[in-house]
């Protein structure tokens, strides 16, 4: 009796054991089965295989749980018998839930990621968390329609080209972003458009005021051409007319070098007829000097003639041979005296010829000189015309030149401001092309505050 007594002792502890093995977590703890003997054995072993079925079912739900918590319903509970049929039951009932919240999450995200954000789910099949959750979604998919729906609307005012629409409602988070986000880019587009417009007006009016600008250049380019034109023909008249010039300057300055030189010569010839002059004057004064000495010996002769005569007087018919002697000499004494007188008038008319004479030479010398020095001074100043000719005539050549490029410069710019004009009538069409295009859209509205958008229906 005490041997059964402790068996069953022994088997209670080895249960407790068990329990206080289990209730630590330990639940593939099992009582040894070989340490009763006969039916102390098999109750333990009876006892292991009971808590190895409940244990076998909880492993089960377990393992279904997971599945469940991973999503994947492909798997159910297997019936179990008697009062397990509810823990089946349970996990049924679970998996229903499960696969019609995920069914509605399904088809709200499908209808979501296809942009139809109209649909809504069945709140009323669920309670509390689900529910709560199925609501969050109708919520969710409300406020991304109205959203979106006052997005489409914004986009499609401003495709009519009415900038005046706005977002108006209360938005929370990333809508609340949106709705500013799309107001300012249609507050941002209504001023760059608005300046588009104003410049849009400002490049045509320019565009037509350059136009008309670049035609009254053109016709001024034009008579500008036409002027240098005629300038360019006079400028090659004047060009050859001072190349002759310079010619007969270049020739007038050959011929005055010659005169020069013969002005030279005849200077140098008046001077040797200067020098002869004033020998000649001193010959005739030297001839004069003899005519007067010959004269005083006529003189003297006369005397001693008249002398002799006296002489011969005295003397009686003995001198009287002597005195008709006597008497010729004074005759040719006095006729010596006479030519002598003569010569000596003579004489001294051709002194004072030549004295006039050597004065007029002396002044023809002095004016040859004076003629020399003046044709030296136009032979200078015809080779400085000369050079200065030359001169004239390359400035006037090259004045000719840059006429001539002028021309060709001018009528390029002719050429450039008819197509500036060409471009400015472009830039005026293409303005008003800009100007019509930026005139679709509707800048400022009837009412003071912005117009709210209309959803789209």
């Amino acid at each position: 009796m005490q041997r059964m007594q402790a068996q069953l002792q022994a088997v209670i502890a080895a249960q407790q054991e068990m329990g206080r093995q289990h209730d630590a977590g330990i639940i593939s703890y099992r009582m040894d089965q070989a340490a009763f003997p006969g039916d102390y054995g098999v109750m333990v072993a009876g006892t292991n295989q009971l808590v190895g079925n409940h244990i076998g079912v909880k492993m089960q739900v377990i393992e279904l749980a997971q599945r469940y918590a991973v999503g994947d319903l492909s798997r159910d509970m297997p019936q179990l018998p008697g009062e397990k049929a509810e823990i089946t039951e349970t996990m049924a009932t679970i998996k229903r839930n499960l696969t019609a919240i995920s069914s509605e999450i399904r088809r709200l995200s499908g209808a979501a990621a296809e942009g139809d954000f109209s649909q809504r789910g069945d709140e009323q099949r669920f309670e509390h968390d689900f529910r709560q959750m199925v609501h969050n979604l109708n919520a969710m998919m409300e406020a991304t329609d109205h959203s979106l729906a006052q997005t489409s609307s914004l986009l499609q005012a401003i495709a009519r080209g009415d900038l005046t629409a706005r977002m108006q409602g209360d938005f929370q988070g990333v809508f609340a972003r949106m709705r500013d986000d799309a107001n300012a880019t249609v507050a941002q587009l209504t001023s760059i458009v608005g300046r588009i417009q104003q410049a849009a007006g400002s490049i045509n009016l320019a565009a037509a005021e350059i136009a008309t600008g670049n035609n009254d250049l053109s016709r001024r380019t034009e008579q500008q051409a036409a002027n240098l034109e005629e300038t360019a023909a006079s400028m090659e008249e004047l060009t050859s007319t001072v190349r002759q010039n310079a010619e007969y300057a270049r020739q007038a300055n050959q011929l005055a070098q010659g005169a020069a030189g013969v002005a030279s010569q005849g200077g140098q010839v008046v001077g040797l007829v200067v020098t002869t002059m004033a020998d000649i004057e001193a010959s005739s004064k030297k001839i004069a000097d003899i005519i007067s000495v010959i004269d005083g010996i006529a003189f003297q002769t006369n005397i001693l003639a008249l002398n002799a005569a006296v002489e011969a007087a005295r003397a009686g018919e003995q001198g009287r041979g002597f005195a008709v002697v006597a008497s010729e000499v004074r005759t040719l004494a006095q006729r010596s005296a006479g030519a002598a007188k003569e010569i000596k008038e003579l004489i001294e008319t051709s002194v004072d010829k030549v004295s006039e004479g050597s004065q007029l030479v002396h002044q023809a010398g002095t004016t040859m000189g004076e003629i020399v020095t003046s044709v030296q001074r136009v032979t200078d100043i015809m080779a400085e015309i000369s050079a200065a000719s030359q001169e004239q005539s390359a400035g006037i050549e090259q004045v000719n030149q840059t006429v001539t490029q002028m021309d060709e410069t001018t009528q390029q710019n002719a050429a450039l401001v008819e197509e500036a004009t060409a471009a400015a009538r472009a830039m005026e069409e293409q303005a008003m092309v800009l100007n019509d295009a930026v005139s679709a859209f509707r800048l400022q509205a009837s009412a003071h505050a912005s117009r709210p958008l209309a959803l789209a229906s």
